[in-house]
């Protein structure tokens, strides 16, 4: 599989975006005929070189004459309907915009349907995000990883006035994904690149192992003091098939003379509230004491509420955090016919290819019951029925 590494250690724009893609590969012509293609008039491309510190990048310049009509969600919709796209292109540019345009919409108090794109702002961003969805699809790439986003610090000047870095959509666009705020006086991740890169990269995580194709070096539009406002991205193909990785939260607190009956309520509530595991661990603490561990694993955009809800409902004063990546298999939910009923299984891909297969404990209680035969006995049955179905498979 083809994989593409975004560098963003000046920030990401749309037309930094662009531009790295045309570095990297991807014909200019075709990026030059896009607004032909989407229907957009008086939109022009320029596609030339720049110096940025030590690096020659190519620089993408997206030129937007005479004046735009209003543009709401529904008019680019509309556009992105009618061009001359691929179905994938169009509905990842779809889900960019709705993005885009849900965080205009918290930033604003409106609903998305009332946010309106700035006229020139609407042309240059359907070229930027629909270029960047076609450009990648083009360069064969089928996952996009991404280093941390570097924000930046000072204000801007908007159609709205001074408005601080990042910008209000910024920041709302990038919850959940990891950001450093370095000691750049300038906006260094805009709200197109910000909805691209949260929408494109579907784990925070660094890439597999991969054979580096080629290296694409965009340039920004300005000139910054300490460093080059470059973008790099890097097109590889992955040696081997990556086992799927995940970013999580740990969360875990030690607790001491906690009602067990409390306990298992709480934990029961965390898993309620979005952990993907809970335990409890059997602890000694200081000066002898007997107490309790009490370790959570759950999503990054789950973990707030669930330390509110331990620090609320146990006596802890504190809870412990971090992000670690978790190696995962994929895996996935069957249901096979037994002689006592319907059973669901879980099954787990391995590493080399193979299946295992492990019986809902809840599916296999609820068939014992309504047959009144021993757990072990409908479970193996239901072993024996995934068994069958994959000798038929194979055969």
């Amino acid at each position: 599989m083809k994989i593409a590494f975004f560098d963003c250690f000046s920030g990401i724009s749309g037309d930094m975006t662009l531009a790295a893609l045309v570095s990297a590969g991807w014909p200019a012509a075709e990026l030059v005929a896009l607004p032909r293609r989407l229907g957009l008039e008086g939109v022009t491309i320029e596609v030339g070189r720049a110096r940025r510190g030590p690096f020659e990048a190519v620089r993408v310049d997206v030129r937007v004459e005479g004046r735009q009509p209003h543009r709401h969600l529904k008019h680019l919709k509309a556009i992105l309907e009618q061009a001359d796209l691929s179905e994938p292109v169009r509905a990842r540019a779809l889900a960019v915009f709705e993005r885009l345009a849900a965080a205009e919409a918290e930033v604003h108090g409106e609903t998305i349907e009332k946010v309106h794109f700035h006229e020139v702002g609407a042309a240059d961003a359907l070229v930027d995000v629909v270029g960047a969805i076609e450009g990648l699809s083009r360069l064969g790439v089928g996952k996009v990883y991404s280093t941390a986003l570097r924000l930046g610090r000072g204000s801007v000047r908007s159609e709205h006035g001074i408005i601080p870095v990042p910008a209000p959509a910024t920041a709302l666009l990038l919850r959940g994904v990891p950001v450093e705020f370095p000691e750049v006086d300038a906006e260094l991740v805009t709200p197109t690149g910000a909805a691209l890169l949260a929408t494109l990269v579907e784990e925070w995580t660094p890439p597999p192992p991969f054979t580096l194709l080629a290296v694409g070096t965009g340039a920004g539009a300005r000139e910054l003091p300490d460093q080059p406002n470059v973008l790099r991205v890097f097109l590889g193909e992955a040696r081997d098939a990556a086992l799927p990785r995940r970013r999580v939260a740990v969360l875990e607190t030690a607790l001491d003379d906690e009602n067990p009956q409390i306990l298992a309520a709480v934990a029961a509530r965390v898993l309620e509230h979005g952990a993907r595991d809970v335990m409890t661990i059997p602890a000694t603490m200081k000066k002898g004491r007997l107490g309790t561990w009490l370790i959570a694993i759950a999503d990054p955009e789950h973990l707030e509420a669930l330390a509110r809800l331990i620090l609320e409902e146990t006596g802890t004063l504190g809870v412990r955090v971090r992000m670690e990546e978790r190696i995962e298999l994929e895996r996935r939910m069957l249901e096979v016919e037994t002689p006592f009923g319907a059973v669901a299984l879980k099954l787990a891909r391995l590493p080399d290819g193979s299946e295992r297969a492990v019986p809902e404990f809840d599916s296999v209680h609820a068939a014992a019951e309504r047959c009144g035969r021993p757990l072990r006995e409908v479970q193996e049955a239901a072993l024996s029925a995934w068994r069958a179905l994959a000798r038929n498979a194979g055969g």
